[in-house]
């Protein structure tokens, strides 16, 4: 297991309770919230470094991923609206 470190973090008043209203373990909700943005930022990272490299992506590639993380394969002006 990791080790942690403590922190002190500031939040709006309103965003404290309606935190507290979802989880007694603020400090694991918050973790976890921290972990996905992370994941989120060097996907995008990896995106764009690709894009950057091997042009933008092709319309066929983009419903391919598409069905990939949602089951389904849109097409047009299905894919265009998620």
């Amino acid at each position: 297991m990791a080790g942690t470190t403590r922190i002190t973090v500031t939040l709006p008043a309103e965003q404290v309770d309606e935190l507290r209203k979802l989880t007694d373990n603020v400090s694991g909700y918050v973790a976890e919230a921290v972990a996905r943005q992370i994941r989120h930022q060097l996907l995008g990272d990896d995106l764009r470094r690709h894009q950057e490299q091997h042009g933008d992506f092709a319309e066929e590639e983009l419903a391919e991923a598409h069905a990939r993380i949602f089951g389904t394969r849109g097409t047009g002006a299905e894919s265009a609206a998620a």
